[in-house]
């Protein structure tokens, strides 16, 4: 089977994977994104809001003061389209861009936003290794809880560097980084083991993609050292829960857990 077949495969299985997760939203709960307080994924949704609000913080505003005008920004892996949304309604210009296009939380569910903006942000469906937009475009790439979905580190940060006009920025949002490779292997092992159990008679097509899953600043600087990027890490302050995981996995021998955080390169 070739790699577009199983991405077609992946596209569908996970989509109705997440429906049976119940990731499907009404209206409202799509328009309260990133701040979702209620439902079973608010816990999960307080992170990426944190992260949502250090990314706003600590980049797209300096860099709108800096450049004085709406900034150009591409959303890569945007699902829903949710930072295209919060981005646009903040004045700048977004594109969102998923492999997926279903009303689950692809593409096709983030209708809601649109029919919310006097200017609507734009959407394509395809890969973020592979984008069809110019040169030098847009002013900040985000690669939004999606760079551990990559096929090719390098080729997606290639990718985004060729976007990316000088002076401007490549973002990582809520992908998952260990201090080592070897926790990272660690955890790619659980999930195969466990996925059985987790994904049922979906768990074959799900698992055959060989994505990344996972980053360390070392595969990160590795990857980039072409593109002459330097990544500063800017360290979200989380809830305590999500911030006391570390310790008490040390306390019981567990594997460290992955963080998140704002990953952060300026474009030369």
């Amino acid at each position: 089977m070739t790699t577009a077949s199983m991405q077609r495969q992946f596209r569908t299985e996970y989509g109705a994977h997440r429906a049976a997760e119940g990731r499907a939203m009404d209206r409202e709960s799509l328009l309260q994104m990133p701040y979702l307080t209620t439902g079973p994924f608010a816990r999960q949704w307080a992170i990426r809001a944190c992260t949502f609000d250090a990314f706003v913080r600590r980049v797209m505003t300096p860099m709108a003061q800096e450049v004085g005008r709406p900034l150009r920004l591409l959303d890569l892996g945007a699902g829903n389209g949710w930072l295209s949304w919060r981005a646009s309604l903040a004045g700048h210009h977004a594109v969102a861009v998923d492999l997926r296009d279903d009303t689950v939380d692809g593409l096709g569910a983030g209708q809601v936003y649109l029919d919310h903006l006097l200017a609507p942000f734009g959407r394509i469906v395809g890969s973020f290794e592979s984008v069809p937009l110019a040169h030098d475009s847009v002013d900040v790439v985000v690669f939004n809880a999606s760079l551990h979905y990559a096929l090719d580190l390098g080729a997606a940060l290639r990718e985004a560097h060729r976007m990316t006009r000088a002076g401007g920025r490549i973002v990582i949002l809520d992908s998952p980084f260990y201090v080592r490779d070897a926790d990272g292997e660690r955890m790619l092992a659980e999930k195969r083991r466990d996925a059985p159990v987790r994904f049922g008679d979906r768990a074959e097509a799900l698992m055959a993609l060989p994505f990344i899953e996972y980053l360390t600043r070392e595969r990160l600087n590795t990857a980039s050292m072409s593109l002459g990027l330097a990544w500063r890490r800017h360290r979200v302050r989380y809830p305590l829960w999500y911030e006391l995981r570390r310790p008490i996995a040390r306390l019981r021998g567990m594997r460290p857990p992955s963080r998140f955080d704002v990953w952060e390169a300026v474009v030369a």
